[in-house]
């Protein structure tokens, strides 16, 4: 087989394969490029030594048995058993389920997810959305330290895992997305300097030194990453990719790295002849992000939107603190805004940035399913302190009230695991990290954080600890129990209902109504379907609007029909579907 590395300051590039050494000779077409041709099959384990030095692993490495600072091993791609035919699934119309492979089991493995694929089946979500899987040091943690991008974390069970649990989600009708980290490497195990210009002092990010994008020597460095992408999608059959923090993708050409990906990724669907689409996690509000790139967009197919998240959580809880004081002021007007327009800080004043913030969206032109709605995500949960979910705080009545809001919206909703039954178990930032001196930075460093906000260190959960982990592993003996039952049927009965009520999947940003009523009640109306939601503890009229006779589709609290000028009284803390009569 030929073995290939691109390797432009080296003088000297062996190949080490089977403890032989083989020398590379340069490649006259491709300058910074080496190439030997030699036998090898699945599993031989072989690095290239550079100068002289050590041997390390191909950058390009699908496989790291030993973990990041091990040798690579040779993966056939071609060679997985693939037993479901799949066609795809689209975005338009989808129901997304983030989960972290480490905690969604006790076992922390892709075959120990799949096993529970049947309850994501019945629950009536069409994707998984798996954090990352790249291969990172040490054996759990949340992912986003990954320091070899195409290579999946051997834990988990490797690349013949990754392909057996998408296998296995096809067979059950679910697409897999898969989460992606190109704006920074991870701090140990990072190899990719030694080879060559990967990342660049021109620019900084909240993690250092930039992925090189702009800089001499970019252009193998961004043909790297779109490599990677690719090879994702095309090589485990994935149905699409979330692209992690693409505000901290710093890019100055002419022609930005997430329209050249998109535009890829575009062909490579034409090629495969599928689907397959880019959801990106951006903190601008900037609306070039999912305008199409004839539009002088990025061409991204979605971006997920935290301001209907914080509009949401200040709604039902009431916190105000850090980016959360600009839409708690008014979280029910908060909560209209971003669902009739998508951002809440679209060109306003942003409080926690001290600046104005954001762009509006065009709602003519941009289908509401481009935006990402959740009420919790991994970050929202496990940046807090405690990796506290809504859960710890809200009543039942009132996590009904966010799936109500999430799964009637005109976004493309997305849960996160366990959220379904109301999940007791915390979901908190731990690590794993191999180096004493690194995991002692990030100790201290998680501690001095939250000690500036009022909490004792002692009270922040040690990320390095197991038990951090263990904690945040789900308890799949609570859906069978009270509460959490009675929730479980509530997501599955509103996730039925967006699938089978054509009005709550159209792109269009068209309401009947939407309104929020003095006392803080938010009412939204789409096609025949009323959204009546009361988050108090006590209960309150609404009317619906036009006030047509309507029949209850769902409820969380038994409630009585409308009367005949279309007032309704909910019960505390409890939301209501309707249907008008037509």
């Amino acid at each position: 087989m030929l073995f290939e590395v691109w390797a432009p300051r080296a003088e000297r590039v062996e190949l080490r394969l089977e403890g032989r050494t083989h020398p590379m000779e340069r490649d006259a077409a491709r300058e910074g490029w080496w190439r030997t041709a030699a036998e090898a099959g699945p599993g031989a384990r072989y690095g290239f030594a550079l100068d002289g030095r050590p041997p390390l692993p191909d950058p390009r490495s699908r496989r790291l048995p030993d973990g990041p600072d091990g040798l690579s091993a040779v993966v056939d791609p071609a060679g997985f058993p693939w037993r479901h035919q799949w066609r795809g699934r689209q975005l338009p119309g989808a129901v997304l389920y983030e989960l972290h492979i480490g905690t969604f089991t006790r076992e922390g493995t892709f075959d120990a997810a799949a096993g529970r694929l049947p309850h994501l089946a019945e629950l009536g979500v069409t994707h998984v959305e798996l954090m990352p899987v790249c291969s990172f040091p040490g054996t759990h943690g949340w992912g986003y330290d990954g320091v070899a991008p195409w290579a999946v974390h051997e834990p988990y069970g490797g690349p013949e895992g990754l392909a057996r649990f998408v296998d296995a989600a096809h067979g059950h009708g679910l697409g897999v997305v898969l989460d992606v980290v190109h704006n920074h490497l991870g701090p140990s195990g990072n190899h990719l300097p030694a080879f060559g210009p990967y990342f660049t002092d021109t620019h900084h990010t909240p993690w250092g030194a930039a992925v090189n994008l702009d800089a001499p020597g970019s252009d193998e460095v961004r043909a790297y990453f779109l490599g990677s992408a690719l090879a994702w999608l095309r090589d485990y059959r994935l149905d699409g990719l979330r692209l992690d923090a693409v505000h901290a993708l710093r890019d100055g050409r002419a022609r930005h790295f997430l329209a050249e990906l998109s535009s890829a990724v575009d062909a490579l669907a034409a090629q495969v002849g599928r689907p397959l689409f880019l959801i990106g996690e951006s903190d601008l509000n900037d609306p070039r992000t999912t305008t199409p790139r004839e539009a002088g967009g990025h061409g991204l197919h979605a971006q997920w939107n935290d301001d209907f998240h914080h509009a949401l959580h200040t709604f039902l809880t009431g916190e105000r603190q850090g980016y959360y004081a600009d839409f708690a002021a008014d979280g029910a007007r908060a909560l209209v805004k971003t669902l009739g327009g998508g951002f809440f800080h679209d060109g306003t004043y942003s409080s926690f940035r001290g600046r104005g913030h954001g762009a509006p969206l065009n709602t003519l032109t941009t289908p509401a399913h481009r935006l990402l709605g959740y009420a919790q995500t991994h970050d929202q949960i496990g940046n807090r302190a405690l990796g506290d979910r809504l859960s710890a705080r809200l009543s039942p009545g009132l996590l009904a009230c966010a799936a109500a809001v999430v799964l009637c919206s005109p976004f493309t909703p997305m849960l996160f695991m366990g959220e379904e039954w109301g999940a007791a178990t915390p979901w908190q930032y731990f690590t794993d990290h191999q180096d004493p001196e690194l995991a002692e930075a990030v100790r201290r460093g998680r501690r001095r954080e939250f000690a500036a906000h009022g909490w004792a260190a002692e009270d922040i959960p040690d990320p390095q600890d197991p038990a951090t982990r263990l904690r945040s592993c789900l308890d799949w003996t609570e859906p069978a129990r009270e509460p959490h039952a009675a929730l479980l049927d509530w997501y599955r009965r509103l996730i039925a209902l967006r699938h089978a009520e054509p009005a709550l999947t159209d792109p269009r940003w068209s309401y009947t109504h939407l309104s929020a009523a003095p006392d803080g009640c938010l009412a939204f109306g789409r096609g025949p379907l009323h959204v009546l939601v009361n988050p108090h503890p006590h209960p309150s009229e609404t009317r619906l609007v036009p006030p047509a006779p309507a029949e209850i589709v769902a409820a969380w609290q038994p409630t009585d029909p409308p009367a005949a000028d279309g007032t309704l009284r909910l019960p505390p803390e409890t939301a209501v579907v309707l249907r008008s009569a037509e």
